[in-house]
This record gives C-alpha cells, sequence and structure tokens, in this order.
C-alpha cells in the first residue's frame, strides 16, 4: 500500500477545500461576523495540509485501484472531519452533530440537524452550501484534476473509484481534462441558476446559496421553510428545470458544448424525463383532486417536489408529508429512482433500471427460446456480462443498504414510515423523508451513535456501495 501517495493526494485536495472555504472570511467580514476562530482554524488546515504536500513533493508513487479505493473512503471521513469544525466553533452542536451536517454536505444529502437555519451566521451558512457545491461533482473529480502530478494512471483508477456511472467515458484524450471541463459545465450552470434567482427576486446572498445547493443537487437552504419561504412560482418553476439539468449526466452537457445533442438522446435521459413527468402528472391530479387545489398551484409543487425528489436535491416549497397517501406513494417511487448516472444526483440511477429491467426481459425470451441468442442493446451497444452482474450486484448492495438501516431505525424505537424513508433518504442522498424525518422536520433527535451510523450510510450511498463494502474484503487486501 503505498501510503505516502495516498497522502499527497489528500493534501492537494486538502488544500483545494481550504481555498473554497477562505471565501467565508470575507462573507463574515461583511456581515459583521467574528472571523477570528475560522481564520485561525483556515490557517492551520491550510498549512498543514501545505506542510505533507512539500514533505511528499518529490514522491513519484504510482496510485493504483487499491489505494484509490482505500484513499476515496479516507478522504469522505476526514470531509466530514474539516467540515465539522467550523460548526462546532459557531454553532455550539456537539461533534456527532457537527460531523452528520458536514458528511450530508458533502455528499448532497442535504439532511440538516438544525432547527433555525436562519439563525446560523452567514458565514457558516456559506460553509453548508460550499461543501454542497464541491462535493456536488465530486471532490475527486477536483482531485483527478490535480492528479497529473503523481501519474496519469492513478488518475484514470481514482476515477474509476468514484465515478457514479456504469462504465467511465472519456470525451476528451486525458481524463484530466475531461475533468476539468465537467467543472466548467458545472460553473457554469451554478453562475447561471444564480444570475436567474437574482433576477428573480433574491439577494445575492440567498442566489448563490440556493444556485450552490440546486446545481449540486443538495438541497441545503437558508429559510427555515426551504424554497417556499420565497413564495414565487417563477422561483419554483426555475429551479425545478435546474435541478432536472442537475440530475442529468453532466457528459450530456459537456457534449453540448461541442455541439453535439446525442447525449440528450440517449436511453438513460429519455427514461429519466418519461419517468418525471408520468409521476409529476400524477402527484399533480392526486394533489388537485384531494386537497382541492387549482391545477396550476398543484403543478407547481407537485413537479418542484418530483424533480427534487427524483434529483436527490431534498428542496420544500411546502411540507408534502401532509399530502394524501397516493401523492406520498408516488412521491417515494420517485425516491427510489435517482437522477442519471454520472450527475450531481444520488439514488439508484436511471440507467441501472434500463439494464436490470432489459435484462429481466431478455431472461424471460430466453424462458421462452431456450435455443435463441438474446443479448441486452443500451443505446445501440452490447452490454458485457460484466456490466449486467456489477448491476444486479449494486442493487443487491443499495438495497441491503437499506434494509439493514430500516431495521436499525425500526429497532431504536421509530415508526415504520420514519424508519423506511428516513433509511432511504439517508442512502439515497435525498435528505428529507417523512414523518419524523420529513421536510418540515430535521434530524436533530436522533443520538450521537444514530448520527454517526447515518453518516456512515450516506458514505456508502455517495460512493455507490462497492468501494465501501470492498474494504471489507479480505481479497481487497491480499490481492485486489
Amino acid at each position: 500500500m503505498d501510503f505516502k501517495s495516498i497522502f499527497k493526494v489528500l493534501s492537494m485536495i486538502g488544500i483545494s477545500v481550504g481555498g473554497f472555504f477562505l471565501l467565508e472570511i470575507p462573507v463574515g467580514i461583511y456581515y459583521e461576523e467574528s472571523i477570528d476562530k475560522l481564520s485561525f482554524f483556515l490557517a492551520a488546515f491550510l498549512v498543514g495540509n501545505m506542510l505533507i504536500w512539500f514533505l511528499l513533493r518529490n514522491h513519484k508513487g504510482t496510485l493504483q485501484i487499491r489505494e484509490s479505493i482505500l484513499l476515496v473512503n479516507l478522504l469522505w471521513i476526514l470531509l466530514g472531519v474539516a467540515g465539522a469544525i467550523p460548526l462546532v466553533l459557531y454553532t455550539g452542536v456537539d461533534f456527532p452533530s457537527a460531523f452528520f451536517e458536514a458528511i450530508s454536505g458533502f455528499t448532497t444529502t442535504g439532511a440538516t440537524v438544525y432547527s433555525d437555519i436562519e439563525s446560523l451566521p452567514h458565514m457558516i451558512l456559506l460553509h453548508r452550501s460550499l461543501m454542497h457545491w464541491m462535493g456536488g461533482m465530486g471532490i475527486i473529480v477536483l482531485g483527478v484534476g490535480l492528479l497529473s502530478f503523481i501519474n496519469p494512471s492513478g488518475s484514470l483508477s481514482l476515477f474509476k473509484a468514484e465515478s457514479t456511472g456504469i462504465q467511465l467515458e472519456k470525451l476528451r484524450p486525458k481524463i484530466k481534462e475531461t475533468a476539468l471541463s465537467l467543472w466548467g459545465v458545472y460553473a457554469v450552470l451554478t453562475l447561471v441558476d444564480m444570475l436567474a434567482l437574482k433576477a428573480l427576486g433574491m439577494n445575492w446572498f440567498d442566489a448563490v446559496n440556493h444556485a450552490f445547493s440546486t446545481i449540486s443537487t443538495g438541497g441545503f437552504s437558508t429559510k427555515n421553510a426551504s424554497l417556499g419561504a420565497f413564495d414565487s412560482d417563477a422561483i419554483f418553476w426555475v429551479t425545478t428545470l435546474f435541478m432536472l439539468l442537475s440530475g442529468i449526466n453532466f457528459l450530456a452537457h459537456l457534449r453540448l458544448v461541442y455541439r453535439d445533442f446525442s447525449g440528450y438522446k440517449s436511453e438513460e435521459v429519455r427514461w429519466y424525463l418519461i419517468t418525471f413527468f408520468i409521476l409529476a402528472l400524477g402527484v399533480t391530479l392526486t394533489h388537485e383532486w384531494t386537497d382541492a387545489d387549482s391545477f396550476w398551484h398543484s403543478a407547481t409543487h407537485s413537479f418542484f417536489t418530483v424533480a427534487s425528489v427524483m434529483s436527490t436535491t431534498g428542496f420544500a416549497t411546502t411540507d408534502y408529508g401532509q399530502w394524501s397517501h397516493a401523492a406520498i406513494a408516488l412521491i417515494i417511487l420517485a425516491m427510489f429512482i435517482g437522477g442519471n448516472a454520472g450527475s450531481t444526483a444520488g439514488g439508484v440511477k436511471v440507467i441501472r433500471y434500463v439494464v436490470i429491467f432489459k435484462t429481466l426481459f431478455a431472461e424471460m425470451k430466453r424462458a421462452l427460446h431456450p435455443r435463441a441468442h438474446v443479448a441486452v442493446y443500451i443505446d445501440g451497444q452490447k452490454l458485457r456480462d460484466s456490466v449486467m452482474s456489477s448491476t444486479f450486484g449494486f442493487f443487491f448492495l443499495f438495497v441491503f443498504t437499506n434494509v439493514a438501516l430500516t431495521v436499525y431505525l425500526y429497532a431504536r424505537g421509530f415508526d415504520t414510515m420514519t424508519s423506511l424513508s428516513g433509511a432511504l433518504a439517508i442512502v439515497g442522498n435525498i435528505g428529507p423523508g417523512f414523518a419524523k424525518v420529513g421536510p418540515a422536520e430535521n434530524f436533530a433527535f436522533f443520538t450521537d451513535i444514530d448520527k454517526i451510523i447515518l453518516s456512515i450510510g450516506m458514505i456508502i450511498g455517495r460512493l455507490e456501495c462497492y468501494t465501501v463494502f470492498l474494504l471489507f474484503s479480505r481479497s481487497f487486501w491480499k490481492r485486489f
């Protein structure tokens, strides 16, 4: 195990994260908030990471897949610790609560322990949004852009360790260039969303924070009532659009830069949009019939809610936990689906469902016609057996993690809906669930042990199960 390479990369990513956190200091100064403790922490954090990098700057080790997987797991734990310290210093919460909040931020889950968000200092509100924004595209993708300082094979192995798709795809000759190009698309979408929100009536601070949370599909807001506090249909629809865009594979957005629309014509994007519109329309009609609201009002909040849940953003315009059972059932279905592979969204991902259903249909055909040669194709390309088996393997691990967390919460004495939706919201990186963890509630009531376990659940979901569960494999340490 090449630990020097691991610590060298961790230090480089730590310097980058600390650089982003420096943006909080001028915000604190502008709003006349005390920046002494934050300044001291960031100085120590940056100096410590710079010292590690300086000591290891000449190390030329090779970062293979085993080191990459260990690095990814260590990274998210250390980010949780680093993100938690300012919360402990300025909000008075204990470390487990702060760690939960930080992991929720970096994994773009959006579950919070704060009941009065509006009382938090402005620089802490920005801190929460910055954790979303950096975690949204993946701290690792930023690291990929820096890994050329080590070696190209290390870049590739690390990208595979945290990629959110089924297969790695490179649009540019070097993966470093692909990663940096994706960050460019990410930044442009954030800027456009921010300007749109400002034009629709938000102040600059709220617009910046909500753009960070929207494009990262995170869900942290600067308001206790989330987006509902702004009471603007225009803001709701614009945010709905950007949540949907953020749930689409960012490689499709990157192709658009080169005037290539093929990414938006993929089977995954088509099924993603079809599923969204069917569920959103279903919730709209259900909400209109049961609550006697106008079609426009029902559509505004229903389309927003389904986009928020399906993209795993977690914003809310209203307490949809109070809607009818039929509407809640459709929303839970959206929670199970998730966004596209290669997007900032969490969940199972639409492409995996496409693979699973096509494979099941192929098996049915084989049962009827044993001598027939039946293959599975996605976008005209035949899928390898290894891709299909890994897809089913992920689905099993995702369901297993949800069941284990549900059983744990239920055994702790929580009701069925809290346990089931809470587990799904955590592992799917969605944020709010229903009942005690609904959109109008928070996660502060959990014990310290609960919060640590839920934090691990968020990391498992963010790293898509395999990367974490591999650490418990004997073969990983011996031969992998």
